[in-house]
């Protein structure tokens, strides 16, 4: 038997927690690994984060669920939110297990490894960095602002982003899934908040641009109001390659699917309207580009599961036929 398709998805937020999902449920069978940004210092993540001193839950909580063999009653369990209680109102169950799991082995990362366990999880979830990090900001004018709330609201453009303290690395394990993947993808999520600071992390774009896998960036939908207003699809990946140090992605997938009006109005009373995909300057810096039909029609404009984890699926299956043919190997397509 062929051994699955290896794919190394990083991220964030609920972008990335809606690819896992889609993955999850491929035909092929494919090795999942996620790697998952932690600054997040906002609601109940925030206030763990503040009283335990413990990494913050939520975005890694959701990956869990998303990939959760169990759809019902234990995601449903780590997915409730407390509506009432002093101290307890607004925490979900997962934040709170996770932090109390984190306490009693010692160890985030091992936290979540047996939480995975406990969900019976398709594949691996690790956090970008073992290390509690914090965002920091240079705007345009050249001013800082310090933690991902406080970035996420603000209305001038952001120039570059930095984790402080400098220097935190990632797990070993991060890095040998990086090594041995078929893809790697980035997004989709926000650009500055919950894609770029895993590429902080001391030696993971490094590991990436060693890696032969395929590094694909699923390019937002909308304007994110303040990080990415009048950002063009070209502009997320130069953010990219700047804080990468140097270029890093071969292929953007870029929707070609119309967004509704009565969503495009709803999000205009936000200041938010679709990202451009200006794709001959994509291609102008070198990058493939791949278009397909990726939105989820509802109330939000969000990717589609199955539908960017088709595409992913298809990107893999190629990177693993052009690496097997560049070894020499013989392999029939998958």
């Amino acid at each position: 038997m062929k051994a699955p398709l290896r794919i190394v998805s990083i991220g964030g937020g609920t972008g990335l927690s809606a690819l896992l999902h889609g993955l999850k449920h491929a035909t092929t069978p494919v090795d999942i690994t996620a790697v998952v940004t932690v600054t997040d210092d906002g609601g109940s993540s925030g206030r763990l984060r503040r009283d335990f001193d413990v990494l913050p839950p939520g975005d890694i909580r959701n990956c869990l669920v998303a990939l959760s063999e169990d759809e019902a009653l234990l995601s449903r369990l780590f997915q409730y939110r407390f509506q009432a209680g002093t101290g307890l109102k607004g925490h979900s169950f997962g934040n709170l297990f996770l932090t109390a799991l984190a306490h009693i082995t010692g160890d985030f990362a091992l936290a979540v490894k047996q939480s995975s366990e406990v969900l019976k999880i398709r594949g691996h979830i690790f956090p970008s960095t073992s290390s509690n990090v914090e965002l920091e900001a240079v705007l345009e004018d050249g001013s800082l602002v310090y933690g991902e709330t406080k970035i996420s609201r603000s209305r001038r453009h952001i120039s570059t982003i930095r984790l402080r303290p400098r220097g935190c690395k990632p797990l070993p394990e991060t890095l040998d899934a990086i090594a041995a993947a078929d893809l790697i993808t980035l997004g989709p999520g926000s650009l500055f908040t919950s894609v770029i600071p895993n590429l902080l992390v001391q030696g993971i774009p490094e590991a990436i641009r060693a890696s032969r896998a395929t590094k694909a960036y699923l390019v937002n939908l909308m304007w994110q109001p303040g990080e990415t207003t009048r950002f063009r699809a070209s502009d997320h990946l130069r953010a990219i390659h700047q804080h990468a140090g140097g270029k890093l992605i071969d292929v953007a997938v870029v929707n070609s699917a119309a967004i509704r009006p009565a969503a495009r109005r709803r999000y205009a009373r936000e200041q938010a309207e679709p990202v451009e995909n200006d794709l001959a300057n994509i291609r102008a810096m070198g990058v493939q580009v791949v278009q397909a039909e990726l939105v989820q029609q509802s109330e939000v404009v969000r990717h589609d599961p199955r539908k960017a984890a088709i595409v992913a699926m298809r990107l893999a299956r190629a990177s693993r036929r052009k690496n097997d043919a560049a070894t020499g190997e013989n392999k029939s397509p998958l």
